[in-house]
């Protein structure tokens, strides 16, 4: 998995500033490798295993002695930690919930941090996408919801993160771009010139 090259952000940030010379709104966007490193999935798994297993095969088998299943739950954890350490394997043990959980927060201090709540009328919009989640969300601060309901985002949202499974990120971002670009010209207009906010594509890694 690989974040966009030098050229293919620089289409990112005229994109951006293409919409942005249409709207007082300003967008910033997020592209992250990861929202978290899951550290404690392969251990949780690893630990739950270990736990049970040995236990049901040493009842179902006739029977331990005490050390030999404490030996063998000890034995079952320190393998299956490391297996399950695996980046291909420690995905497919992540719950989608939890994964967009800690995608969804990343996106909100991302938010806050890029000064997102202060523009010149409260109009700031986040395009954020997590590749390893596969998640893409849009936050907009009040001086846009007040004027543009959430539902007309999740269009787009739906659309690019379809695009991102199949590992079209800079396709899928200027897509977005145009298409929060239309709304944003439409029901808030450019009333004076201004650049609060650069417009490169911001990357986590």
């Amino acid at each position: 998995m690989t974040l966009l090259s030098s050229s293919e952000q620089q289409q990112v940030a005229e994109a951006i500033d293409r919409i942005e010379q249409r709207t007082d709104a300003e967008v910033v966007t997020v592209l992250a490798r990861q929202a978290d490193d899951y550290r404690y999935i392969p251990l949780l798994w690893a630990s739950l295993i270990a736990l049970v297993l040995p236990g049901a095969v040493a009842y179902f088998s006739g029977g331990l002695a005490l050390s030999e299943l404490l030996l063998t739950q000890w034995l079952t954890f320190a393998v299956l930690a490391v297996v399950f350490r695996l980046p291909r394997i420690t995905s497919r043990l992540i719950p989608r919930a939890v994964r967009h959980w800690r995608a969804s927060n990343l996106a909100r201090r991302q938010f806050i941090e890029l000064n997102l709540h202060h523009t010149e009328g409260e109009t700031g919009m986040l395009i954020f996408v997590s590749e390893a989640e596969r998640y893409v969300e849009i936050m907009v601060d009040r001086g846009i919801s007040s004027r543009i309901d959430n539902a007309h985002w999740e269009s787009a949202v739906a659309r690019f993160t379809a695009q991102v499974g199949k590992g079209q990120v800079l396709q899928g971002f200027l897509e977005c771009i145009e298409a929060c670009g239309e709304h944003l010209a439409q029901q808030l207009p450019a009333t004076h010139e201004r650049n609060e906010l650069p417009n490169r594509l911001v990357l986590l890694n």
